[in-house]
């Protein structure tokens, strides 16, 4: 057929097609199909393939594409990737949806970083800790052995762990490496806090002292108090030292000379815990950048101010419960904007600008569970037999550890949280080094450390 004559019957053909019904034009299509040679119906498949199989991501403004690809989960936008060259390229630079991702699983978000594929690698590291976590892989132990009489005391601090312990010794640990730095010669050691050159412990001999850790000298000893001191902290831009004691007792003294400035009372047992720490929101008893006391004992949390004024008032007593019967546990966390506290009633949070309770956060049998370590995402707690981390947005449990028989302190002294960071969000460099550390029955420490990033 001449070109013209074929272009004139093709013409006359599509007029007659596209006046038929939808069944009609099937019936002949098929037809014409079944009249095809190898040739028209690979023709046929080239063009489908084209008129059909639109590559949506790749037509459409980039700005378009991220709105759509926001409606998908990670695990599906995972799989899309596998599409196309340019379907990955588009899906791992679509940084809002993966730092949902993120977030949504407890990591924190630094947006300065400008790189369009980098939280998608986030992401998948995030999604690797958070399955180890899940099926228990996330943690390995390791053990500290060099005391010869059970370890009372406790402090952690920039990857060191001091100990102290009845052999009336306290030693230094590199955690990363399991070597004691520094021991030296002590009384017995109830409580224990240290810096680069100092060493400051609390005594059942109802005495503080301060020690050198180069030399190994006492260089100030604190007499006052008529009980064992079961805890204590200072401020060296203060020159403040403050001492809790089985007298019942609070006690704030000169760090540099030894002073008792101040005796602080009001408690009705043993006082277990105090903090000292600089208040970070305003309230009417206190403003941003004051330094606060925080001092508790088996019932009451009581909030002092930090001043050197004798028979100076008591801010605020906080307390779960008027039963006696209900107890606080002995660890108390304080940030300068949160309090909080365990007891057998749950886990307590109290705003520290108006003093109220937020929440109070009760998992299934919580009456054995002691708190560790809080933050604005997880929470560490442990009990008899594990260790725990719950996720405080939805107040589960998302992880445990098996915990050895360890040595139990009414106080509190004889265990710990190490690096604390991570519960404000993990980031893919805060989990590393110590998550947590107790004495044992044999004079060892037993400790719980992350396991590398697989």
């Amino acid at each position: 057929m001449e070109k013209k004559d074929f272009e004139a019957w093709l013409d006359n053909i599509s007029i007659t097609f596209l006046s038929l019904t939808d069944l009609q034009k099937n019936e002949t299509l098929d037809h014409l199909i079944s009249l095809s040679g190898a040739v028209q119906l690979r023709h046929l498949s080239n063009n489908l393939e084209i008129l059909l199989k639109r590559d949506f991501l790749k037509l459409l403004p980039l700005e378009l594409s991220f709105y759509l690809l926001k409606w998908l989960d990670p695990q599906t936008l995972l799989t899309c990737c596998l599409v196309s060259k340019q379907w990955n390229k588009v899906i791992s630079a679509c940084t809002e949806v993966w730092q949902t991702a993120c977030k949504n699983l407890g990591w924190q978000i630094d947006d300065s970083v400008q790189d369009p594929l980098h939280w998608k690698k986030v992401y998948l590291k995030a999604i690797l800790r958070m399955k180890q976590l899940k099926d228990h892989e996330a943690f390995e132990t390791s053990s500290l052995i060099g005391h010869s009489a059970r370890v009372y005391a406790l402090y952690y601090k920039d990857g060191l762990l001091c100990t102290g312990s009845d052999d009336l010794s306290a030693k230094l640990w590199d955690v990363s490496t399991g070597q004691c730095i520094y021991g030296i010669q002590t009384h017995t050691c109830a409580a224990v806090k240290f810096d680069e050159q100092k060493l400051v412990t609390g005594s059942f001999d109802n005495t503080v002292a301060c020690w050198e850790w180069s030399s190994g000298s006492k260089t100030q000893h604190f007499r006052g108090h008529t009980g064992a001191v079961f805890s204590v902290d200072y401020n060296d831009d203060l020159d403040i030292l403050v001492s809790g004691s089985a007298d019942f007792t609070v006690k704030v003294w000169a760090l540099s000379t030894g002073t008792c400035l101040n005796t602080l009372t009001g408690h009705t047992e043993w006082v277990t815990k105090v903090v000292l720490q600089k208040c970070k929101v305003k309230s009417l008893m206190h403003s941003p950048g004051d330094y606060i006391l925080l001092s508790a004992d088996k019932y009451e949390i009581k909030i002092w101010p930090i001043g050197r004024e004798i028979n100076c008032k008591c801010l605020k007593t906080l307390s779960v419960s008027e039963d006696r019967s209900i107890s606080l546990q002995p660890r108390l966390h304080f940030d300068g904007k949160y309090i909080v506290c365990s007891s057998a009633l749950g886990l307590y949070q109290w705003d520290f600008a108006s003093y109220d309770i937020l929440r109070v956060i009760k998992p299934p049998d919580f009456s054995n569970v002691s708190l560790l370590g809080f933050g604005e995402i997880f929470a560490l707690l442990f009990d008899n037999r594990y260790l725990y981390i719950m996720d405080l947005r939805t107040e589960k449990l998302i992880s445990r550890w098996p915990l050895p028989e360890y040595r139990k302190s009414k106080r509190g002294s004889s265990f710990l949280a190490g690096e604390m960071s991570w519960l404000n969000g993990l980031n893919g460099q805060n989990d590393m080094g110590l998550v947590f550390a107790t004495s044992m029955p044999d004079h060892s420490i037993h400790m719980v450390l992350w396991k590398e990033h697989g």
